[in-house]
């Protein structure tokens, strides 16, 4: 039988708890150690049609990047939405893992994937985990390395779009400018711009990010590319999904199949 401290026992040598940020809550966050484990659904977001979905496939645990309960609360009841989500996953004996700032830092985590993903070459850490070990070394907050090629922002443009599988971004920056080295920090994280610009990138890639971050950018002659909190960090749910099945075969594990990106795109008066 697998039960769900196995599955936190994986989780937490895939993305060790001392990677996660002070200000997080990253773990189990609801449901029982000893409870069986047949069926896991993994997902960006814990929402209630995420969590609908958990319910109605049988799922007995859910693996959100991003924590409930992440501030602290003093009642959980049917009166708010999240309370009433929580209730109904009780009630059903799905247990919620979050690995959150654990898995953006991981290794072999979000960052060092997307890294990957657009071909990056010498890759390095943005944000060194603080008494890192060498053995540690490849691990801490953020990525950095160096293109295949020096590219006009323009064209890393495309070139993440087509990795990311998104038709628009936000950017900062001259689209003739040229890109050698660039950061790489998921979701929402333009204050990695000062450790991006220590390690001489051009360019920061990140989610989402404030006026002010984006001013910041423009005066340190930096791009700021901007495809969406949703577009930088869904996919390695996916990924998480693949991983926990390859390890534990016996298993139903999936992508959750109705999770989608709260933004969309107006382009002439058409929704992208």
């Amino acid at each position: 039988m697998t039960s769900v401290a196995d599955i936190q026992d994986y989780l937490i040598n895939l993305a060790p708890p001392e990677l996660g940020e002070s200000w997080d809550n990253v773990g189990l966050l609801t449901g029982d150690p000893t409870f069986k484990v047949e069926k896991i659904l993994t997902c960006l977001t814990l929402t209630p049609d995420v969590a609908a979905e958990a319910i109605s496939a049988g799922a007995n645990l859910i693996v959100s990047h991003h924590p409930i309960l992440f501030r602290p609360v003093q009642q959980i009841t049917a009166a708010t939405v999240e309370g009433k989500m929580l209730l109904d996953l009780i009630q059903a004996r799905i247990s919620v893992y979050s690995p959150h700032t654990c898995y953006d830092s991981a290794e072999r985590g979000i960052n060092w994937q997307l890294a990957s993903l657009l071909g990056l070459e010498n890759i390095g850490i943005l944000r060194p985990q603080p008494g890192s070990e060498p053995a540690a070394e490849a691990q801490g907050a953020g990525r950095f390395g160096d293109l295949p090629a020096e590219f006009s922002l323009a064209q890393l443009n495309q070139l993440i779009k087509q990795a990311l599988k998104v038709e628009n971004l936000q950017f900062v920056g001259d689209p003739e400018m040229r890109v050698r080295r660039m950061g790489i920090a998921c979701g929402a994280a333009a204050e990695f711009l000062k450790d991006a610009h220590k390690h001489e990138c051009q360019a920061l890639l990140t989610g989402e990010a404030r006026f002010h971050a984006c001013l910041e950018a423009r005066s340190r002659g930096m791009a700021l590319i901007l495809p969406g909190h949703y577009a930088t960090e869904r996919p390695a749910m996916e990924q998480m999904a693949e991983l926990l099945q390859e390890q534990f075969r016996d298993l139903k594990i999936w992508a959750s199949e109705v999770e989608s990106d709260p933004l969309g795109w107006d382009c002439d008066g058409e929704s992208a």
